[in-house]
């Protein structure tokens, strides 16, 4: 245990800075979009790929730098992850500040921050567990405090996207550079990695042992990622939702529309906190709490279209799915973590990440393609859906025993 002792309070605060930084990242820009929509002349469509882009550089990256995070070290991988978040978030303000047409160019700094959330927020799972090696509980503990620390930037992101906006419409894109600095430096300085005491794996090797893991629990781990690309395409589907109908129905701009906004959010964010203190490691507590949260998504998903207009009810039942969301992000997190050897952990880790980015990514233009025609069914099918997930569970995920992925035959 004397590794878990040199984990110190400021290292988890480092951790914990990194999915906040990321998460304002893009967050952020959420409540500001019908602004950009507006200073650069472009559709709701094109707005909403502001979002998506950053999702999609993240999507197909993330994989590669998971297994470069096994191989070379997490801290390799994460301080030149959190420079591109940096550079790309100067390129998008540079672009918006001095030029007639900067969509392209924001797209493109975009993309870069995508690439440095690709290598950053996904590797502290892994990073976590690495820490506090076989303790379940610490692992359960610092996880949720790592998944609290994105849900409270959730909150504080429209907040900030609003005030930042109300004072110079581009200045969230350079507040995202401000934020990655100062995380830079606490990874510098605060994060200690474990040194490596096996060599890494060759990528033969490696992915013989990957396909054994998929061979052996596929689907569990098929479960828990689609419930994560479920529940982000949900938040981020009804955060644009808000968003657009903050202002056009209920008339609420600025700094006072960010503090609505939070509303829900913040909901989320405490559920994830208590999720993360009370599932100990424990898989049967695990699977009732996904299970319970589903259930709520199925039923509260579906009447959101159908409280458009009424902005208390609304509100309220955003707060529960918040809630559902909120108590599921930290549970699938230590599912995965908890149930992976070190050496495929940065992988699978990273994969299941892509998978949640997935679902950030396709919320938004979905939203805006059906907000016209078809936004009440849209919320209805995404309710219905969750019943299939919660069959898979009933299946796919055992709470008999806690079983580890073995090596693929062949492999030493």
């Amino acid at each position: 245990m004397n590794d878990q002792s040199k984990v110190s309070n400021w290292c988890v605060v480092s951790m914990a800075s990194i999915p906040l930084v990321m998460t304002l990242g893009n967050s952020m820009l959420i409540p500001v979009l019908p602004i950009f929509e507006k200073k650069v002349g472009i559709s709701s469509f094109q707005t909403s790929m502001i979002i998506t882009s950053y999702s999609i550089a993240s999507i197909f990256l993330i994989p590669i730098a998971g297994y470069l995070s096994d191989r070379f070290g997490r801290k390799m991988v994460i301080l030149p992850s959190l420079v591109f978040s940096l550079i790309g978030g100067l390129i998008a303000g540079y672009a918006s500040w001095k030029m007639s047409d900067p969509f392209l160019w924001i797209i493109i700094g975009r993309v870069l921050q995508g690439i440095g959330a690709a290598g950053a927020a996904p590797i502290i799972l892994p990073l976590v567990g690495d820490l506090y090696k076989d303790d379940d509980e610490k692992t359960s503990s610092c996880l949720g405090i790592i998944e609290t620390s994105n849900t409270f930037g959730k909150v504080l992101s429209p907040i900030l996207g609003a005030a930042f906006a109300a004072f110079l419409w581009f200045l969230p894109f350079f507040s995202i550079s401000f934020f990655s600095l100062i995380s830079i430096l606490l990874v510098i300085f605060f994060i200690k990695v474990p040194k490596k005491k096996d060599t890494p794996m060759e990528l033969k090797e490696f992915i013989q042992k990957t396909k054994g893991i998929f061979k052996e629990h596929g689907k569990w781990i098929f479960t828990v990622f689609t419930i994560g690309a479920y529940v982000m395409l949900v938040l981020f589907g009804i955060l644009f939702y808000l968003s657009d109908s903050f202002e056009k129905i209920h008339h609420l701009y600025g700094v006072k529309k960010g503090f609505v906004l939070a509303i829900p959010l913040l909901a989320l964010c405490i559920a994830s906190y208590i999720s993360g203190k009370n599932i100990k490691g424990n898989v049967k507590i695990m699977k009732g709490i996904i299970l319970g949260c589903l259930a709520i998504l199925t039923l509260c998903v579906p009447f959101v279209g159908f409280l458009r207009d009424q902005l208390v009810f609304l509100l309220c039942l955003t707060g529960f799915i918040g809630i559902a969301i909120g108590a599921l992000l930290p549970t699938l997190d230590a599912l995965i973590t908890e149930n992976i050897e070190k050496e495929e952990r940065g992988t699978i880790s990273s994969l299941y990440s892509s998978s949640r980015f997935i679902g950030v990514a396709a919320g938004p233009p979905l939203v805006s393609l059906v907000m016209k025609n078809g936004l009440n069914v849209s919320f209805i099918g995404a309710g219905l859906f969750a019943v299939i997930i919660i069959a898979l569970v009933m299946f796919w995920i055992h709470t008999n025993e806690k079983k580890k992925p073995q090596p693929a035959e062949g492999s030493s």
